[in-house]
């Protein structure tokens, strides 16, 4: 174009752009090739012309390779940032396979979904956990959030999992498991807590147990709220609870933790779910109506419920929360009827 047009009209500065837009997709060896294809341009047009050796095309052209060389600079920086950033990714990804466990998608009779949002971004993991494990004729569950977010809180959070995993095992009540998890984290808390939060850590968890047979089930809270139970029918309740002080924070014994009953029918999807859900906000401020938002999708499976619910929250919060959330919902499914005179085998 700078050939074709008039002598007065000059296009040539124009061809700094080749190596900027070039950066936007390639690395820098490309952008350097295409940086010295623009340079050679640049001096093709001044010998054409006759001017090479003008002051005003010499210092064009060394404007030209300086700018490129500071574009190929950029893409040397933005591509180690890049491999820092998929490190980073890949150890967030191994930390959360070891900590938290993938929860199978069907247990006995109930069917399992969870999801995890962390609020830091590519951290992928916090402070919330979640585990469940088969005990005897039925299962156990675990939901909790520890103090804090992020990185931080990751050792702590693992100490309540390995807790839980090696105690529920052991003990019958789910009184004698809170007590049991009290004590691990009283013991080995210290070990996690930065100087300048010394005695100020501490975990939220919820205990479920739910009998494969009968439609009674139990929880006992250490300071973690409530679950929703999601009936068919756009239907939400919030079973009674009675929390005890959560746990890290001087727990007495097995008698200082209650047991709450309720009843989880079949058809019904139990949501527990952290304080990162319902302290999320909007921009005016609001927190998140997260009972009347679920009531929207009560007759939905387990996968696609958390599916509406995240893209709900992240809405409602702008696209970016303030702390970590988790959810798992747990739908129990109809128990299959034998015929008369036939006998039920579990493969």
């Amino acid at each position: 174009m700078d050939l074709l047009v008039p002598e007065d009209v000059h296009l040539g500065p124009l061809l700094v752009i080749a190596p900027a837009i070039t950066a936007s997709f390639a690395g820098p060896l490309l952008t350097g090739a295409v940086g010295l294809l623009a340079v050679a341009a640049q001096a093709y047009i001044g010998l054409h012309f006759g001017v090479l050796t003008s002051r005003n095309v010499i210092v064009q052209i060394a404007a030209l390779a300086v700018l490129s060389a500071v574009v190929v600079c950029f893409c040397v920086v933005r591509e180690r940032r890049r491999r820092e950033l998929a490190r980073v990714r890949s150890v967030a990804e191994a930390a959360q396979h070891v900590l938290l466990w993938p929860l199978p998608d069907r247990i006995g009779p109930l069917r399992i979904a969870c999801l995890y949002l962390a609020a830091e971004d590519e951290a992928q993991i916090g402070g919330d956990l979640y585990a469940t494990t088969r005990v005897g004729d039925g299962t156990r569950v675990l939901i909790g959030d520890v103090r804090g977010k992020g990185l931080a809180a990751i050792g702590e959070a693992a100490l309540v999992l390995g807790a839980f995993r090696e105690a529920a095992h052991q003990h019958t009540g789910l009184p004698e498991l809170a007590a049991a998890l009290e004590r691990s984290v009283s013991r080995y808390q210290a070990d996690f807590e930065p100087e300048e939060e010394a005695g100020e850590r501490f975990a939220t968890a919820l205990l479920l147990e739910i009998p494969d047979q009968g439609n009674i089930s139990r929880m006992t809270s250490c300071g973690h709220p409530a679950p929703l139970l999601l009936s068919p029918g756009h239907a939400v309740t919030v079973p009674s609870l009675h929390p005890a002080p959560p746990l890290g924070v001087g727990g007495t014994g097995p008698t200082g933790y209650a047991v709450d009953v309720f009843t989880f029918e079949e058809g019904d999807t139990l949501l527990l779910y952290t304080d990162g859900v319902i302290e999320a906000r909007d921009r005016a401020g609001s927190f998140y109506p997260f009972p009347e938002r679920a009531a929207r999708w009560t007759e939905a499976s387990p996968e696609s419920l958390l599916h509406h619910l995240r893209g709900d929250l992240l809405a409602h919060a702008g696209g970016h929360l303030g702390d970590d959330a988790a959810f798992i919902a747990i739908h129990r499914s109809p128990t299959p009827h034998t015929r008369p005179g036939r006998h039920h085998t579990d493969r």
